[in-house]
């Protein structure tokens, strides 16, 4: 034992704030089983919360947890942050589950698990980081609309819609139905409940340093709904060995579908971006060792690689346990192996404990987390400080809406793409020797980068010079030009030069043939200018 918990230190290193004690192997272990119960008791419900949410068996929720924390937990990578289901990836999960089946879910989990397992291998990792934020920020919140969405639905004991405009669409008519409805009212009350106690036990100093307020939540309004013995849905438990469905055969072979392998190319891009920026977040909560991206990548790879042959859902690094294991005075992996043991603990001692929880707490739960997934308070200062990177934050959410993860992902990579090479691509035109002579050549200099975004404007500028002079045309200061851009320009300037020769000859033929001019030549006979205009 002595021999890991070493290993666990030389790989966790220390986090600030250490008080007197906490430096001595002693010290820094009760401060790891300390953070390691606060994250315990914050993943619980979140694990449940999103396993039902995504219309799975809730104990496949803690199977992930409890790989993200054994397994995930253990491997280098990043020293504090914790592995387990995430409300990032509900709503892909949920699609997934109602087009492929649930029995499918194992062979895109493992599948992006082994595709992470070989970008880590090949050290794709560090290049995470060079997602446009934008892009990851509209993607948390094109999730959390359409998760806050669904989960209105099960506040009030509905069944969703499944597209995410079908769910938005649709919600004048769920107030309507619920309105009208005792038993979806009481399901409505406990759930707003929920979302009440999430919100204001964070200002109860005293209570959330015992217990977390998702689990203060859900205990409070599972206690009430007993209580009051109110007719309302709660969670269905089967157990754990039951909930477990590694993959078989038949499963292996819809991976030929082209769906699928879309499918699995999401979950894989969303928890590698969401886990590597959730690192990075983390990192900036404490003075330890960095994320080595690369290892934690693998970390994340070899988890879901497990949870997939399991049948269970993905993992992602996520955010909010991370946070509390840090703020929890966590020092080492020992906290995060930790909480892992305390959910398989729970998961085998006191499965029938999830069968008392409401629906619509845990509806509660996900309502709060999928609003702080929307950047409500950044939306405004981007918009006046970089407006192009607010605009696709937006157009990447709205299309998660409208179409679904995969495809709103992509598009918002183009619109970060298409935004870059418009910023890059300044063209800066100078003209020189317009007020000179007119059998002298007007300069014309461009500078910047030429590419095709702005050829009309830089056309433009080209057509505005005087048609009757000469154009000397300088592409020296150029940075890049491509070839589109390269093309039109010698196009341009050869056409236009043509065209002014050609003038200039015609007004001179026309100038020397004027009759009665002194060089005037004499004029042809008859025949002969017959013969020429022949």
């Amino acid at each position: 034992m002595r021999k890991i918990l070493d290993r666990f230190r030389a790989a966790g290193g220390s986090s600030p704030g250490s008080g007197p004690g906490t430096g001595t192997p002693t010290g820094t272990l009760r401060a790891d089983f300390t953070a390691s119960l606060v994250v315990f008791l914050v993943a619980v419900p979140l694990c449940v919360g999103v396993a039902v949410a995504s219309g799975v068996p809730a104990e496949l929720g803690l199977i992930t947890g409890i790989v993200g924390g054994l397994v995930t937990g253990f491997l280098p990578g990043s020293s504090l942050q914790v592995s387990g289901p995430a409300a990032g990836l509900t709503v892909l999960v949920y699609e997934a589950v109602e087009k492929y089946g649930l029995a499918a879910l194992g062979v895109l989990v493992l599948a992006a698990g082994l595709l992470q397992l070989a970008m880590g291998a090949l050290r794709l990792g560090r290049w995470f980081r060079a997602i446009s934020v934008a892009v990851v920020q509209g993607m948390l919140a094109g999730i959390g609309l359409v998760l806050i969405a669904g989960q209105l639905y099960a506040l009030a004991d509905a069944k969703a819609p499944s597209s995410g405009l079908g769910k938005i669409g649709g919600i004048p008519e769920l107030i309507a139905d619920a309105a009208g409805s005792g038993t979806a009212l009481k399901a409505v009350a406990v759930g707003a409940g929920t979302i009440a106690v999430l919100i204001l036990w964070p200002r109860f100093h005293r209570g959330a340093k015992v217990l977390p307020a998702p689990l203060a939540a859900v205990a409070l309004m599972t206690t009430a709904t007993v209580a009051l013995d109110l007719p309302v849905a709660k969670v269905e438990v089967q157990g754990l060995l039951e909930a477990v469905q590694p993959p078989g055969g038949s499963e292996f072979a819809a991976l030929a579908e082209v769906g699928v392998i879309g499918t699995i190319l999401a979950f894989t891009l969303i928890a590698s971006a969401e886990s590597l920026f959730s690192a990075a977040a983390v990192d900036r909560l404490h003075d330890g060792p960095r994320t080595d991206y690369d290892k934690e990548l693998m970390a994340q790879g070899a988890g879901n690689a497990l949870c997939g042959a399991l049948g269970a859902l993905p993992m992602t690094a996520v955010i909010v346990r991370s946070a509390a294991n840090v703020r929890a005075g966590a020092k080492t992996k020992v906290s995060r192996v930790l909480h892992g043991v305390w959910l398989l603990v729970f998961a085998v001692l006191f499965p029938s404990a999830l069968g008392v929880i409401p629906v619509a707490a845990l509806a509660g739960v996900l309502v709060h987390a999928g609003w702080k997934l929307i950047p409500v308070k950044d939306l405004v200062p981007l918009w006046k400080e970089h407006r192009g990177e607010a605009v696709v934050l937006m157009v990447t959410a709205g299309s998660i809406v409208i179409t679904n993860m995969f495809e709103g992902v992509v598009i918002g990579l183009l619109m970060a793409v298409a935004k870059t090479a418009w910023e890059t691509s300044h063209v800066h035109v100078e003209v020189r020797g317009l007020d000179d002579e007119d059998s002298t050549p007007v300069r014309v200099r461009v500078l910047g980068n030429a590419t095709f975004l702005r050829l009309p404007k830089l056309v433009d500028e080209l057509e505005a010079l005087p048609r009757e002079r000469v154009v000397e045309l300088d592409l020296s200061g150029l940075r890049h030009v491509d070839h589109a851009c390269g093309m039109a320009l010698a196009t341009w300037t050869e056409r236009h030069n043509a065209v002014v020769s050609h003038e200039a000859g015609a007004t001179a033929a026309r100038g020397s043939e004027t009759p009665g001019s002194p060089d005037a030549p004499e004029a042809p006979e008859a025949p002969e200018e017959r013969k020429i205009l022949a």
